[in-house]
């Protein structure tokens, strides 16, 4: 079988050109970010700065395998399908199905071996140019360099071997299951696709999704808004997508066929969308990468942007104040220089403010019952001032009844309204707080008040001013400032200060997702790319067909580019749809955690990459179709 796996590679190589420069791309870009991960650990410590890029090289190492997966799969799953016929003369000649599952292991076991060397000489050199990257851009810690770390190759090599023989397990299984009249069989379109456990697992693909995110909204809501977990859970869409297509392409075929134009709505047009609905491999083949590709972007971006709008809208809605003092240099603490009590008291005396609130930083650790300390960050507050300006989603109690014995926290530690809650003081010293009121759980880290008698060492870093109704807000505001200014504090609009304390999504923030994203833009749009050319190339007979039917050369040109197309945006579609899910889930949980969002949706990341994907189609298609039209018709199709 070793043998037979060798010759039908040196002989076919170019039906399996597409699945090798996938699963060697693949490897290289998992080679690149271990790489970078290695030489991450081994830099000199760099504080949050170090672990920060860690975690988003970790994430975009993940991220690179399932994408490598999730393509490899669906390229050879459809390099398989086109060798049915030849299979089939295997079985004719006496071969067995173990036999023929056997060959198209081994042809995946030599193959997945030269690309994933291939791929780790490629992400060998492609390493540093990553790391000089991150420098460049301020994400790595001084004295960021390549690594001499030897397991990230190794493991690179190892993970893109595995992933070739999962990508190509079903595919054999698959194989085995061809009968020796498949050899005289001369139609190409593709029957069995959706098969029953197939339907099976994506079904189940998309209720544990649905599972996942139910129990995540009835448990932690917060969970669906960390980094983490909607960088994950894309992917369980994603592969439900894969699975179904044969399910969804069909009607959005349908769907997005009408859309072609005008010079191709007659019977090109339905040549075109036949030829897309009937090849549903070949159209899987080549949606894979534009879905997933579509699918991330939508998903990271549209998530940051509505964790970020999510942070603005809670801190707006949590505040009733007009004004806000803080430092002049920044939100760090007011100077000792002035004591805080009579700035506030200054502030107070100023014509139109008919409410103050003074709060500061402290750290405090609960108690929890079986022993274990946890810390936390609170604020200490006048309880009067706090009940005045601070709109806290209370779920039971009253702010008001805070006092030198109390304290208020967010639900998520399990407390109830006069429950006694052991702590540790920012001194060390311990006592007990009866809890007098509950706040439902929010973004904010903010949700522990005490009182200034329980932070020892706290020092105010804000003080909020409401107006009364009706007062002059610019004659309050130049009053308050020239109250302040003695104190080195100032005075800032509600507007002015939520853009500092809720600012959008910053530049590093945005570095990490592209660090996560660009390495897998690169890699589907690589892919589609080659997937395009091999899949145009395989259709030399087809093609060939409809010339001697009496297409001209340009006509069939056309037919090809447009079905590309056609396919690209079924792949567009689905990825959109992965995004609309996503992100509808994370406004499901800001919606349990009371946070008034509104929708951020990612229309120019997902714009850009869905007319990219499009226009690469073109690039692909035209070309090949003209490549693979080279002969003429009759010798073509005789073949």
């Amino acid at each position: 079988m070793l043998r037979l796996a060798l010759a039908s590679l040196t002989t076919r190589w170019p039906s399996l050109l597409g699945a090798f420069l996938a699963l060697a791309l693949g490897v290289a870009m998992t080679a690149v970010t271990l790489l970078g991960l290695a030489a991450a650990v081994d830099a000199p410590p760099g504080g949050g700065e170090s672990v920060s890029l860690v975690a988003a090289l970790g994430t975009a190492g993940g991220v690179s395998v399932f994408v490598s997966a999730f393509v490899v799969a669906s390229t050879y799953s459809y390099a398989v399908v086109r060798r049915r016929r030849e299979l089939g003369l295997l079985r004719l000649a006496g071969a067995t199905r173990a036999q023929v599952r056997r060959t198209v292991l081994a042809e995946a076991l030599l193959l997945g071996a030269v690309a994933s060397a291939v791929g780790c000489v490629l992400g060998r050199f492609g390493a540093p140019v990553l790391i000089r990257w991150l420098a460049g851009v301020g994400m790595a810690p001084p004295g960021f360099a390549p690594s001499g770390a030897l397991w990230p190759l190794p493991a690179a090599f190892w993970t893109g071997l595995l992933v070739a023989l999962a990508g190509v397990a079903v595919a054999a299984r698959r194989a085995g299951r061809v009968g020796p009249l498949d050899a005289l069989s001369a139609a190409d379109a593709d029957t069995g696709v959706l098969t029953l456990g197939r339907l099976l697992l994506g079904l189940g693909l998309l209720l544990g999704a649905a599972a996942l995110a139910g129990t995540a909204l009835a448990t932690d809501p917060a969970d669906l808004l960390h980094r983490k977990t909607y960088t994950t859970r894309p992917m369980w869409l994603i592969c439900a997508c894969g699975l179904l297509s044969p399910l969804l392409a069909p009607p959005l075929v349908r769907g997005l066929g009408l859309l072609l134009p005008a010079r191709l709505c007659g019977h090109a047009g339905r040549l075109v969308r036949a030829n897309a609905g009937s090849a549903l491999r070949r159209t899987g083949a080549v949606a894979a990468p534009v879905l997933v590709a579509v699918a991330l972007t939508g998903s990271l971006a549209g998530a940051l942007d509505t964790v970020s709008a999510a942070r603005a809208a809670e801190a707006a809605a949590r505040t009733g104040a007009d004004l806000v003092v803080v430092p002049a240099a920044g939100l760090v603490v007011v100077p000792a220089a002035a004591p805080p009590g009579r700035l506030v008291t200054a502030l107070g005396a100023v014509p139109g403010v008919d409410a103050v609130s003074a709060t500061a930083p402290t750290r405090l650790a609960l108690v929890e019952p079986d022993g274990v300390t946890v810390r936390a960050e609170a604020r200490a507050a006048d309880p009067a001032g706090l009940a005045a300006l601070a709109r806290l989603p209370l779920l039971a109690g009253a702010p008001a009844a805070l006092d030198d014995d109390s304290l208020v926290l967010p639900a998520e530690w399990g407390r109830t309204v006069g429950e006694r809650v052991p702590v540790v003081r920012a001194d060390g010293s311990r006592t007990a707080l009866r809890v007098a009121a509950v706040l439902r759980d929010g973004l904010a880290a903010d949700g522990l008040y005490v009182t200034a008698a329980n932070a020892p060492g706290a020092r105010v870093d804000r003080i909020e001013l409401r107006l009364a109704p009706g007062a002059d807000r610019t004659a309050a505001l130049a009053a308050a400032r020239g109250a302040a200014r003695p104190y080195g504090a100032a005075v800032l609009a509600r507007a002015d200060w939520l853009a500092v304390a809720a600012p959008p999504s910053g530049r590093i923030a945005w570095l990490r997702t592209v660090l996560v994203l660009g390495l897998a833009l690169v890699y589907t749009g690589i892919a589609l790319a080659t997937t395009l050319l091999t899949t145009t190339a395989d259709r030399r007979r087809e093609l060939a067909l409809l010339r001697l039917a009496g297409a001209t050369r340009a006509q069939v040109v056309r037919l090809v580019t447009a079905e590309s197309v056609l396919v690209a945006a079924v792949g567009a579609v689905l990825g959109c749809a992965v995004t609309a899910t996503q992100l509808g889930t994370m406004h499901a949980a800001l919606a349990v955690l009371g946070v008034p969002a509104p929708w951020a949706l990612p229309w120019r990341p997902v714009g850009l990459v869905a007319a990219g994907a499009v226009g690469l189609a073109v690039l692909c298609a035209a070309p090949a179709a003209g490549w693979a039209l080279r002969t003429r018709p009759v010798t073509a199709a005789a073949r």
